[in-house]
């Protein structure tokens, strides 16, 4: 089973992108993020058309997130984090599918920092690792998948240097990282690349890409049932330098089957 989490920044700008990646990789479980649409208006026919049974928490020009199967309809189990009723950013889905619970996490970015939007994501990292702790406690193959807007350990950027000031690397996001890892979760990329140096994200300035001036940011966590069949990890990057792609590479796990 191949499981999927993809922040395609806009799923009307890169449904071309899209449609053409599950044509042609036909993973699983596809986790997407960063919708920037509305639920009325999002392309559910394009993506049933191609094969696949989705549900979604979308949000008109931010944030969004859905999980998508393949030849199924994920069994939608919630939306949202609870902690903050106030908060009406769609930042959270989670479904079953096959016996395994996913959870697709468009993590706030946090920038710029120090200032309020830091301070929501670090609160939004707790209440994250609230949910994480019961999923774990429910002893099941679990997946959460996303953009987490974390980079995890130096040699998981280009250049630390530059990195420096981001709240993507700052000592209190990372420490909410691995403190969410050191409940028991496996960083599926982490294990089977263990020396980093594997990038998932290169932004769209200043020809990072053509530099490969990129990062680590989109994580995969397994619960150890999950880990137990983990076979493999890595990152479609080939997709980043197709036309009009996301900034994001899809990046993926692969599970034995029951």
């Amino acid at each position: 089973m191949k499981i999927v989490t993809f922040n395609v920044n806009g799923i009307k700008a890169r449904l071309p992108r899209l449609i053409e990646y599950l044509t042609e990789q036909q993973p699983d479980i596809v986790c997407l993020q960063e919708l920037k649409s509305a639920d009325e208006g999002l392309p559910t026919r394009d993506i049933e058309a191609a094969g696949y049974g989705a549900v979604w928490h979308g949000q008109k020009g931010f944030n969004g997130v859905a999980i998508l199967a393949r030849g199924t309809t994920p069994v939608e189990r919630q939306k949202g984090l609870a902690g903050e009723p106030e908060d009406e950013h769609s930042r959270y889905i989670e479904a079953e599918v096959d016996g395994i619970v996913v959870a697709s996490i468009y993590l706030p970015n946090g920038n710029p920092q120090p200032g309020p939007k830091f301070d929501y994501k670090l609160r939004w990292i707790d209440r994250l690792r609230a949910r994480a702790q019961a999923l774990l406690a429910d002893e099941r193959p679990t997946v959460l998948a996303g953009d987490y807007n974390v980079i995890p350990n130096d040699d998981d950027t280009f250049s630390v240097p530059a990195m420096a000031s981001d709240a993507l690397m700052q000592p209190e996001s990372r420490a909410g990282y691995r403190s969410l890892v050191a409940q028991g979760w496996t960083d599926a990329l982490r294990t089977r690349h263990p020396r980093g140096g594997v990038w998932t994200f290169w932004d769209y300035q200043a020809g990072a890409w053509q530099r490969d001036a990129g990062f680590r940011i989109d994580h995969l966590l397994l619960s150890p049932q999950a880990a137990d069949r983990l076979v493999d990890a890595g990152v479609d990057k080939d997709y980043r330098g197709r036309e009009k792609a996301s900034d994001h590479a899809p990046t993926w796990v692969t599970l034995r089957d029951r």
